[in-house]
């Protein structure tokens, strides 16, 4: 089996993004150690020069999806400064994006996968999902609504479930309506909590 990385570039980094690959493919207990140097055209002991443990390894994965997880709260805030809601729709379409492609949360699916693992796995993952439960508070926060931390609490079990429903049911079931679940919320919470505000323009309308 291999991945999908090419066997270019530092060792370091083939390993890393061969893992990353093989992992979203095989599954973390069902992809090895030997597997992933193989695949990442080294060796073991290369391996193990760059990361000490697989254990290693899975938490230098996790904190590269954080990295890209940074990027799309990058994308995000770059799409409408100064006005959050637009931002939320922005979040939206990025996450139904992403639905249509990829394999679940690599840090929920470690979570699954691994319950008993090391305290730095499970650290790495808690401290993750942390983070993005704030940063997409804040969003709902700056933008008026009073029960932002509820609001992105919802948000993201809509999050969950609709990647794990994509997996079960495939696209055309229940998360292919993700984004009208969650623009519904939003507009819930924002009415319930400051009738004055607007709602965000329609994707594809222009704003009044």
């Amino acid at each position: 089996m291999s991945g999908s990385v090419p066997a270019t570039g530092r060792p370091k980094d083939r390993i890393l993004g061969t893992a990353r690959s093989l992992f979203r493919k095989c599954g973390i207990r069902g992809t090895g150690v030997d597997t992933i140097a193989e695949s990442a055209g080294t060796n073991k002991m290369t391996l193990y020069r760059h990361f000490q443990s697989k254990d290693a390894l899975i938490v230098a994965c996790l904190e590269d999806a954080a990295r890209d997880a940074e990027e799309l709260w990058r994308t995000v805030e770059a799409s409408a400064p100064g006005e959050p809601r637009r931002q939320l729709d922005t979040w939206i379409r990025l996450v139904e994006a992403g639905l249509q492609h990829d394999r679940g949360c690599e840090f929920s699916n470690a979570a699954v996968e691994l319950p008993e693992a090391c305290s730095v796995v499970r650290d790495t993952i808690a401290s993750f999902k942390r983070t993005q439960r704030e940063r997409l508070a804040g969003i709902c926060r700056q933008a008026g609504i009073r029960e932002a931390d509820r609001l992105a609490d919802t948000l993201g079990l809509m999050v969950e479930g609709a990647r794990v429903s994509r997996q079960a049911s495939g696209d055309e079931g229940p998360s292919s309506r993700f984004a009208d679940c969650a623009r519904m919320a939003i507009d819930h919470f924002a009415l319930q909590g400051s009738p004055g505000l607007a709602k965000a323009p329609a994707e594809n309308q222009p704003a009044e």
